[in-house]
């Protein structure tokens, strides 16, 4: 049998830029799994606005799925980051701004996966919603097409950026224009084939920033209260945590200059993620959260090795907020490494540019193939059931 899976990005990721695609290694190990057992799948991978509003990318999905879909095959959808919520808004029943007639496959629908979803908010959406904050998120973004589709390390761009995270320069307007010059040269290391879809990228960014109000935990509680999960329908999450913070991972780093730069800006950002208001403390509130009751927890604790603080948390989702529907998957990873974007060094020149995993940054999570292998398997298997 045919299946159709649609793949979504969240925050600073994105679909395709040139050649290279944000979900090509999950792409690739879901499409084996699928024939191993006896059936084809068929991805798509969603051109999505990157920060726009949750409604505005759900509109966009359920358009595209309408528009390829056009047979009887199972549809399954599966979100990265704010892509989870692009999934949960489309599938809900009280979904309300969506034209029904984007809408008439729903009864094809079989399942819903959200990877490190930020279902009950993330701190760090308050901080990107601020005037420094949208520019870091940009120098973000742009620091993970480098990364991810070059391997490019920008040490410089880095450094700067790292000095707005830990909040010693946002109090300087001049070095706002430091900042953006950085990522301008970000945007340099593209080749100019790729440079137009680069720059419309960042531009989206700019222009709209609208999910990052929304996944401030104070809006994120509204937005549980008023979209219900579909009866019948498969929800399934994974979620996992960066270790903390420890002075031996910069003594094993204090050599590579980018590692260390990198470790130093992914543990500014797992310092303001691991931060929430006790108010809203981007968990479920267990009494009347039946979805992330013990169950979940007790697999989390499994996995992670013993209950994480409400602090935990993957570099920019806390890592409770990532739970929805039944737990598949937890482990240590970062954000980025659950799409299969992790440092790898069994790579040569032989190995295809497509195959090569390259890391985000430095977050001392050691995820790796044997991880991601067994997120895939957990995947596909949820999918089939």
């Amino acid at each position: 049998m045919r299946h159709r899976v649609y793949l979504s990005p969240g925050m600073f990721g994105f679909g395709r830029l040139g050649s290279y695609n944000y979900f090509v290694h999950l792409q690739r190990e879901l499409t084996a799994r699928f024939a191993a057992a006896g059936h084809e799948l068929v991805t798509h991978v969603i051109e999505d606005l990157p920060t726009a509003s949750i409604r505005r990318r759900a509109t966009r999905l359920a358009e595209v799925v309408t528009t390829t879909a056009t047979d009887d095959d199972p549809i399954h959808l599966l979100g990265h980051s704010t892509g989870g919520l692009d999934m949960r808004i489309v599938a809900s029943p009280a979904t309300r701004s969506i034209p029904a007639e984007w809408l008439a496959w729903l009864p094809r629908l079989r399942s819903v996966t959200t990877m490190n979803t930020p279902h009950f908010g993330t701190p760090l959406a308050s901080f990107f919603a601020t005037a420094s904050g949208e520019r870091v998120l940009a120098a973000l973004s742009m620091l993970t097409v480098a990364g991810l589709s070059l391997g490019a390390q920008p040490l410089a761009a880095a450094s700067i950026l790292l000095g707005f995270v830990r909040g010693a320069d946002r109090a300087f307007p001049f070095k706002i224009a430091l900042l953006d010059r950085s990522v301008e040269s970000v945007v340099g290391l593209v080749d100019d084939a790729r440079a137009p879809e680069v720059r419309t990228f960042l531009a989206a960014i700019r222009d709209d920033q609208g999910s990052m109000l929304q996944l401030s935990p104070e809006s994120m509680d509204l937005f549980v209260a008023g979209f219900s999960d579909r009866p019948g329908l498969v929800y399934q999450s994974t979620a996992s945590m960066a270790p903390a913070p420890r002075p031996r991972r910069w003594l094993e780093n204090r050599t590579h200059p980018w590692r260390a730069i990198s470790l130093s800006l992914f543990f500014a950002l797992h310092r303001i993620t691991g931060d929430p208001d006790p108010h809203y403390p981007c968990a479920a509130m267990r009494a009347t959260a039946p979805w992330a009751g013990d169950a979940n927890e007790a697999f989390l604790a499994r996995a992670v090795g013993g209950s994480p603080p409400l602090s935990a948390n993957d570099g920019i989702v806390p890592v409770r907020s990532q739970l929805w529907g039944t737990l598949i998957w937890a482990g240590l990873g970062d954000h980025l490494d659950v799409l299969g974007h992790y440092r790898d060094e069994t790579a040569t020149a032989a190995t295809p540019a497509d195959e090569r995993h390259h890391d985000w940054l430095t977050s001392g999570s050691d995820f790796g193939a044997s991880q991601f292998a067994a997120l895939c398997d957990a995947i596909a298997a949820g999918m089939l059931a």
